[in-house]
This record gives structure tokens, C-alpha cells and sequence, in this order.
């Protein structure tokens, strides 16, 4: 796969960097958040060779990839150099529920790491004791005891520093807050407290003797209340003393409010849950795991699936183990792998046939995006399959009460996860349940069939290559020689000096870049305007012989949100040389801290021979003589 052309299409293909507000990944998806998802252009990425699908649910734009993704949003990073960590302002118009999900994603899937680490070494320990090679009283037991605990004592950290990036606010006085709620003088003062039959006061204030080791929502309150604090404590602090009062006011209002009313209230709703999730193991424990296995799949296309991340985690924190969410999920990810191993048994599409092998094995591994999106979704009736057989080991988990010791993608290979400290009937039930998972998916998709998907038309992806290729004929055949003449008056540099990747590494195009003079572009060609951005900081240009010309004014230059522009044309309109495009203000835009450095992009560079670039290093003013484009 080549990941530098594939890296490039996506961020082309998403709306260019500028639209882009942060990106992260998964195990095989790369995960946008958009500043606008209209701009991305879905059913190319769709289309494009080495992606799987695209998902636009729980407030994040979706691109599967598989097993790739990491190598590809390096690649990706290389091109844009995206930071999570610095994101501009979101100014979200979706739905609450999806900006909900969307925060929980975004706090609680960079922890898993951590704590499937924690909970992977409790599975190892566990099996040391079993077979009798340590002792639960000796010191090497203790050493990786507490090792394995570490992660989900301290939670409150973990999860302060992801949501402080989430509610964008500095994720070290977020840290401060988690540090204060475990601090161990305020435990101890608990300690004495409950023992003494007393309380904890500050000024009058009650606080609330609660132990927030292994918490969840308490810290998520805290920060979130932080992010309004934090602004605030800016616009009131002196500027002169600014630097040490606003991180004072900050730590001091947030880390009351979080001892006194917040974490009290987060306790309160975490043993809610709990005391719900008691109710129904009680009552009705086979319900929860028959439900999640069942539609695990739908969930996962609408991205309500994040909804149920905090309450595994909470029930890992804070009972040691999970019987509600980890069982269900289990089923339905092997449950993927058996449907799509029953469509590589039965179909007669080779291609479909390897998809559908390599995406079983995954799937049953506990990566199924690919057998989900490339195989079960796409052929309707396995997906049927899925949810019965997800539904029936969801059914048999709940009932036999097993339960998972720690987090990680429910498959196969997160069976060790079910050892438990009380022999192997936890984990012989798991095994029992993925056998049922995989066995009735598989036995149901040969029954109910699917549409298989003839050999002349095999896969989407082939047949749109063909197509793109057939489409690039065409286009070389009617591309011409030309003269690009200059749109600007200035100083012309070559691409490599431009300060940003996209350009100097010519991931858009060959070309070169002018530092203006004047705030004005003129048309470089005869042709006509077939794109002009909202934010009137580029146009593109498509010339009579063929060039594609994109003329992106400054770097980074959206940000302004057009402010200091003026579009003089619209898309479609006829241009000739030397007519007026966009008047900017060079001045203003400087002050507001931009480059004014200007590339002049062909974008369609693969459809020429040479360019020969006529005037390099040198002034120059508008309508002169600045690249021939050789067929």
C-alpha cells in the first residue's frame, strides 16, 4: 500500500487540512473531528483504494482502513502535522446526544492502553497463583499486585488529562484537581473522620467523606467545570501578575467546588450506576449481556457504542470486574468473525472470498470494522446472522454470571482477560460463550443466504479504479500545453521554502509560491473559476488546455474566516488573463500573525510531462511569463 499517496487523498478528501479539527486513531480506523463534515467528500474516500468505509457517526468522520491505520496516520502526520493537542476552537452545531458521545470517545478511548495493560497483568498473576508458581503472600505477589492496580487507583489522573484536552483547559492543573481528590492527607483525614463518627469542614462547608481512588465521573465533573474556571481566572487576572494568579484562582475555585459539591455529586451518580447494574445481576443478569450482544453491531454504526466505554470502565474500577458490557461485546465480535468466515466458505468471488477470510480471522481477534463494513453490512442477510449469534452467547454469558477483569477489543485474544482469582470457570464459561458466538453465526448465515456478489463485477474499489483510470485517459487526452502566466506581483520562491508540508513536499502538486507585493490576484489563464473557498483565501482555476490551478493566498489562512478578503468572481464564471480575482489585505493579515507567502498550485500535475518553472528566485508582476506545462 502507499501510504504517502492514500494519506494524501484522505486529507484532500476530508476537506483539506484547514477543515480539519484534530484527528486520532484507533486499532482500525482513523477518527476526524471536521469543522464542517460537509466538505468531505464521502463517496470518493469510499471508493478509494485502501480504505474499507467511511462511518460519520458519534460526532466523529470515520475512514476504515484495517490494519494499516497506524502506518497511514503517521504518514498522515508527516503531511499535516495535525496536533490534538492544540486544537482550534470547534464551533460544534451537531446534536447534544453526538457531541456527547463524541466527548466520551474522546476521554476514555486514549486510557484503554493503560488500563487493558493493568488488567492483562491481573490475568497473568492470576495464573501464577493457579498453577501454584508464586504465592499469594509473598513479596514478588504484592510487587505485581499493586502494579496491576496502579492504572485503576489512579484513574482519576489518567482520565484528567484526557478530558482536559477533551474540554480544552490546561491538562496539568486538570491533573492537580485528580491529585487533590487523592491526595493522602485527605485520605487520611477521611479515615479519621469515619472512624470518629466526625466530619470534614471548610469554613462551615461540609465535605463529603467519599474516597475517590478508581473514580470516574467525580474527575469528569471537575475538569469540566475547570474549563469554564480557567477562562474566567485569565480575564480577571492583573496582566502583570497573571502568571502565578491564574493557575491560583484556577486550582483553588475548581479544587473546592470539586471536594464540596462536584465530587460528592459524582459519587452519588457512580454508585447509582452501580446499585442499577447490582439490580439487574440480581434480577434479570442475562439481560444486559443478551441486549449488547444482540445489537453491538447497530450501536457500533451510530456510535452509541461510547455510551457504554464509562460503564465498563467503572465497573473494572470499582467492582474489579465487568459483567455488563464486556460478555455482550465479546459475543458479537466473534459472533462478525463467524458470519464472515460462513461468506468465504460459501461464496464463489475470489476477492470476496479473500476479504471475507482475512476480515473472520480479525473479527474473531476482536477487530471487526472489516468484516463489519467489508462483508456482513455490505451483504445485508450476515448481518442478521451476527445479531443472533451475538444475541445467544450474550444470552448464555449472562446467564452463567461471567464476567470480565479488564479492558481491551472482546475477542479471542482478550480471553486471558476472564481469569479470574477463583480457578477457571469464568473463562471456561467465556470460552463456552464464544464457541456459541461463533458456531450460531456461522450455522445462520449458510441458512439465510446472501446475494453473492457476481466475478465481473467484484470488488467497488477495483471496478472505481478502473474507471478513475479510464477518466485520466480521457483527461491526458484533452490536456494541452500551456503558459501560466502570474496572478501576483511579488517574489517568486520555490515550493520547498513554503512553511507548511502540504505544499512543500508537493503533496497537492508541482508548482511555486510568490511572496507579494500587492493584495491582489489576477487570473494566471483563460479559463474558468471552478472553485472558490467561503473563506475567499484560494480559488481554483481549470484553464482551456486543462491545467488545474489552485491559488491558496497565505498559509493557514482560513482561520480568518475571510476576514481581509474579497472574492471579486464566483465558481463558474469565465476569466481571461490578467482578470481580477481576490483584493487582500497584505497589512492586516500580517498583523493578525499569517504568512502571506502565496503557492500556485497545478493540481493536476501527473497529467504533464515537464513543468518548467520560467522565473524562480526573481520579482515578478502580474501577467508575467512564470511556468509552461509540457504534455
Amino acid at each position: 500500500m502507499d501510504y504517502k499517496r492514500l494519506s494524501t487523498d484522505i486529507i484532500k478528501n476530508v476537506g483539506g487540512k484547514e477543515n480539519v479539527l484534530t484527528l486520532t486513531h484507533c486499532a482500525t480506523r482513523l477518527r476526524f473531528n471536521l469543522k464542517d463534515d460537509s466538505k468531505a467528500n464521502t463517496e470518493v474516500l469510499k471508493s478509494t483504494k485502501g480504505i474499507m468505509g467511511v462511518v460519520n457517526k458519534g460526532g466523529q468522520y470515520q475512514v476504515i482502513i484495517g490494519s494499516d491505520v497506524a502506518n497511514v496516520y503517521a504518514e498522515i502526520n508527516k503531511v499535516a502535522s495535525f496536533d490534538n493537542d492544540s486544537q482550534s476552537d470547534d464551533k460544534n452545531d451537531k446534536g447534544p446526544v453526538v457531541r456527547v458521545l463524541d466527548t466520551i470517545a474522546g476521554i476514555f478511548t486514549p486510557i484503554i492502553p493503560a488500563i487493558t495493560g493493568a488488567g492483562m497483568l491481573k490475568a497473568v498473576l492470576a495464573l501464577l497463583v493457579t498453577f501454584k508458581v508464586i504465592a499469594a503472600n509473598s513479596q514478588v505477589y504484592a510487587v505485581l499486585n499493586f502494579m496491576a492496580d496502579a492504572a485503576f487507583y489512579f484513574l482519576p489522573f489518567l482520565i484528567a488529562n484526557s478530558a482536559a484536552k477533551k474540554f480544552k483547559c490546561n491538562a496539568y492543573m486538570a491533573m492537580s484537581i485528580a491529585a487533590v481528590i487523592l491526595h493522602p492527607n485527605f485520605a487520611a483525614m477521611v479515615d479519621v473522620a469515619k472512624k470518629g463518627g466526625t466530619g470534614i469542614y471548610f469554613f462551615g462547608l461540609p465535605i463529603t467523606l467519599a474516597s475517590y481512588s478508581s473514580s470516574v465521573i467525580p474527575i469528569i465533573l471537575g475538569v469540566w467545570f475547570m474549563s469554564f474556571v480557567e477562562p474566567i481566572a485569565d480575564k480577571v487576572s492583573p496582566k502583570p501578575i497573571k502568571f502565578f494568579t491564574k493557575p491560583l484562582l484556577t486550582l483553588l475555585i475548581t479544587g473546592l467546588a470539586t471536594l464540596i459539591v462536584l465530587g460528592p455529586l459524582g459519587i452519588v451518580c457512580g454508585n447509582g450506576i452501580s446499585a442499577a447494574i447490582a439490580f439487574l445481576n440480581t434480577y434479570a443478569r442475562w439481560l444486559v449481556p443478551l441486549i449488547v450482544g444482540t445489537f453491538s453491531p447497530l450501536l457500533v454504526m451510530t456510535g452509541m457504542h461510547y455510551g457504554l466505554i464509562p460503564i465498563g470502565i467503572n465497573n473494572l474500577a470499582t467492582a474489579g470486574f465487568d459483567t455488563v458490557v464486556g460478555p455482550g461485546m465479546l459475543g458479537s465480535n466473534i459472533a462478525q468473525g463467524g458470519a464472515a468466515l460462513a461468506v468465504a466458505l460459501r461464496t464463489k468471488n475470489s476477492e470476496l472470498k479473500q476479504l471475507a477470510s482475512s476480515a473472520g480471522i480479525t473479527a474473531v481477534c476482536g477487530i471487526t470494522e472489516p468484516a463489519m463494513y467489508g462483508v456482513t453490512l455490505k451483504l445485508k442477510r450476515p448481518l442478521i446472522a451476527v445479531m443472533i449469534g451475538g444475541g445467544a452467547s450474550g444470552l448464555f454469558l449472562g446467564l452463567s454470571g461471567v464476567g470480565r477483569y479488564t479492558s481491551g477489543s472482546p475477542g479471542l485474544l482478550a480471553l486471558p482477560g476472564y481469569i479470574g482469582t477463583d480457578g477457571f470457570r469464568n473463562i471456561m464459561f467465556a470460552c463456552i460463550g464464544a464457541a456459541i458466538a461463533f458456531v450460531v453465526s456461522f450455522v445462520a448465515t449458510l441458512i439465510l443466504g446472501f446475494e453473492d456478489i457476481p466475478e465481473a463485477q467484484i470488488a467497488d474499489s477495483k471496478a472505481d479504479e478502473i474507471i478513475e483510470n479510464e477518466v485520466a485517459v480521457t483527461e491526458e487526452n484533452v490536456v494541452k500545453d500551456s503558459i501560466i502566466y502570474s496572478p501576483i506581483e511579488g517574489k517568486v520562491v520555490p515550493l520547498n521554502e513554503v512553511n507548511d508540508p502540504m505544499f512543500s513536499e508537493k503533496m497537492m502538486g508541482n508548482g511555486v509560491a510568490i511572496i507579494p507585493k500587492e493584495g491582489r490576484v489576477v487570473s494566471p489563464v483563460n479559463g474558468t473559476v471552478n472553485a472558490v473557498f467561503d473563506t475567499k483565501h484560494a480559488i481554483g482555476i481549470v484553464s482551456n488546455e486543462g491545467a488545474e490551478i489552485l491559488i491558496h493566498i497565505g498559509l493557514d489562512t482560513v482561520k480568518l474566516g475571510g476576514k481581509f478578503f474579497d472574492a471579486k468572481i464566483k465558481v463558474g464564471d469565465s476569466i481571461n488573463v490578467g482578470d481580477l480575482l481576490v483584493e487582500f489585505d497584505i497589512e492586516e493579515i500580517k498583523k493578525a500573525g499569517y504568512d502571506v507567502i502565496t503557492p500556485v498550485i497545478i493540481t493536476n500535475t501527473a497529467a504533464y510531462a515537464e513543468i518548467s518553472i520560467e522565473a524562480s528566485k526573481v520579482s515578478i508582476k502580474e501577467k508575467d511569463h512564470l511556468m509552461d506545462l509540457i504534455k
